[in-house]
C-alpha cells in the first residue's frame, strides 16, 4: 500500500538520495547547500512544498510543488509541480500517480484552479504516466539563465 504524506524530519538521508538521483537524471550538478536550503524551505512549508510517497514504510518517491498567481486566473492560484522522482525498483506500482493525485488534492483543497508540470520530451517512461493523468497542451518552454 503507497501512503503519500509530508516529509518527516527522519526523512532527510532517504529525500535527498532521491533527489539527488533525480538532479542526476536529468544530468545536472547541483552545490550540496541547494539540498540544505531546499530542505529547509519545504519544513517551512509556505513557499515550496514537498510530499513523500512510502512503500511497506520506505521512502520511495518525493515530489515538490509550488503556488503563484496567474494572469488569466485572477481569483486563483495555479500549482506547479516542479520535481517528482520515484526509485528506480519501485516504477510501474503506481507511486507516481499517487504523488501527482496528492498534489492535486491539495492544491484543490486551496482553491488552485489547475496543477501543471514540465517533463523532458525524451523521457517516455513517465510520459506515458503523464498522458494517462493530464493533458500535453503543446507548450514548449524556453529559458534564460541569468548570473548570480
Amino acid at each position: 500500500m503507497i501512503s503519500v504524506g509530508k516529509l518527516l524530519p527522519s526523512d532527510r538521508v532517504a529525500w535527498e538520495g532521491l533527489f539527488r538521483a533525480y538532479i542526476d537524471f536529468y544530468e545536472r550538478s547541483e552545490p550540496d547547500e541547494m539540498y540544505d536550503r531546499a530542505w529547509d524551505e519545504f519544513h517551512a512549508d509556505t513557499r515550496l512544498h514537498a510530499f513523500g510517497a512510502r512503500l511497506d514504510g520506505r521512502l520511495v518517491g518525493i515530489t515538490h510543488f509550488l503556488t503563484h498567481g496567474s494572469t488569466s486566473a485572477p481569483d486563483t492560484d495555479l500549482c506547479y509541480l516542479q520535481d517528482l522522482f520515484t526509485a528506480p525498483d519501485v516504477r510501474g506500482r503506481g507511486v507516481a500517480r499517487a504523488l501527482i493525485e496528492a498534489v492535486a488534492g491539495w492544491a484543490r483543497e486551496r482553491g488552485c484552479s489547475r496543477v501543471y508540470w514540465n517533463t523532458h520530451e525524451s523521457n517516455s517512461t513517465a510520459r506515458r504516466l503523464y498522458d494517462k493523468v493530464g493533458e500535453n497542451r503543446g507548450f514548449i518552454r524556453y529559458q534564460i539563465e541569468l548570473p548570480r
